[in-house]
């Protein structure tokens, strides 16, 4: 891939690494021949087993840390000398701020200002800040560009929104490189399965378990789901890219489908077409429809993503079932 050849050699720092996006962006980086990657994740949500190939290869350390720890990222850059790339995935998810609303949107923005604050004294070359489509809310028109207005329904999207703005202002004040890349819907393996899952892993757990599945709301609020193979080719992209500083690029498959047509294919990939489904009421600041238009990552960054819905959601029902089979390995 002309991504792999654009940064061979180089050395990447990766907060949020041991998570589901960030465990399968380190096996890219190695893939692709990067020569360094850092990971730093404190495992509240992600998972060291996740890391389990990649922390074979000698060119990976993991550290066990919180990434909105300054200290530990000014340490950690003091040791291994200056990177060419940080990607920034830590994260609070969304459900979290439900919950506890002022713990994630602070925690999520001082994650994001430590990591600009180490890029601005020159720990690294270019950030790479993800970033989530829930920060657009319902599209208000469709499909909806990266000039779309940012109308964040959850603290944990106003958070997101805080923390794009945050990192695209340390470009602007300080010239601190960074690149903003916006996922909608990533799925695929490695997903959590444990507090706040996602939709595919809550469907497989039900599923195995004989429990109806719950839909929260009438279910015909849509999604963009893209693979997260595709997610992360749009990631290195970002990094590699030259002079697409300061700017912000959608990350979705530009397709949309029901939450009621998620749960069919689910339920189709496991055989289980009857199994019992009910629906509960709607999710607080829930989104009602989400669709990608990614023609300027196609144009800017080459970016093409190729997984087919279906078989997306075969390889990654296959994933769970195995993975149910056999004893954690957290």
């Amino acid at each position: 891939m002309p991504e792999a050849a654009a940064i061979a050699g180089s050395r990447a720092l990766v907060t949020g690494g041991a998570g589901f996006i960030g465990s399968h962006l380190v096996d890219a980086l190695l893939a692709s021949g990067v020569s360094r990657i850092h990971v730093v994740d404190d495992l509240s949500l992600g998972r060291e087993a996740n890391l389990a190939a990649a922390l074979a290869h000698p060119e990976v350390e993991f550290t066990v840390g919180d990434a909105a720890e300054i200290e530990l990222l000014e340490r950690i850059c003091a040791a291994e000398g200056p990177f060419d790339h940080c990607y920034n995935l830590a994260v609070i998810p969304l459900p979290h701020s439900l919950v506890h609303p002022r713990e994630n949107v602070d925690r999520n923005v001082a994650m994001t200002t430590a990591v600009c604050e180490i890029g601005r004294s020159g720990a690294y070359r270019r950030l790479v800040q993800l970033s989530s489509s829930e920060v657009f809310g319902t599209a208000l028109s469709a499909p909806m560009d990266e000039d779309h207005p940012l109308h964040p329904h959850t603290p944990y999207a106003a958070a997101k929104a805080a923390t794009d703005l945050t990192a695209l202002s340390y470009a602007t004040t300080f010239g601190l490189e960074t690149v903003v890349v916006r996922p909608f819907n990533t799925y695929g393996e490695r997903q959590n399965d444990g507090a706040y899952a996602g939709l595919i892993p809550a469907v497989v757990t039900a599923v195995l378990a004989g429990e109806p599945i719950t839909i929260d709301g009438d279910g015909e609020q849509t999604r963009d789901m893209a693979y997260v193979s595709d997610t992360v080719s749009g990631i290195v992209l970002a990094a590699s890219t030259p002079e697409v500083s300061g700017e912000s690029f959608n990350l979705g498959a530009g397709e949309e489908a029901s939450v009621n047509e998620l749960v069919r294919l689910l339920l189709e990939a496991l055989e289980r077409p009857d199994h019992p489904v009910v629906h509960g009421p709607p999710r607080p600041g829930d989104v009602r429809r989400l669709l990608a238009d990614t023609r300027r990552a196609r144009a800017r960054l080459g970016y093409t993503p190729a997984m087919d819905l279906g078989e997306g959601l075969r390889r990654t029902v296959a994933w769970y079932l195995e993975r149910a089979a056999t004893p954690d390995p957290r």
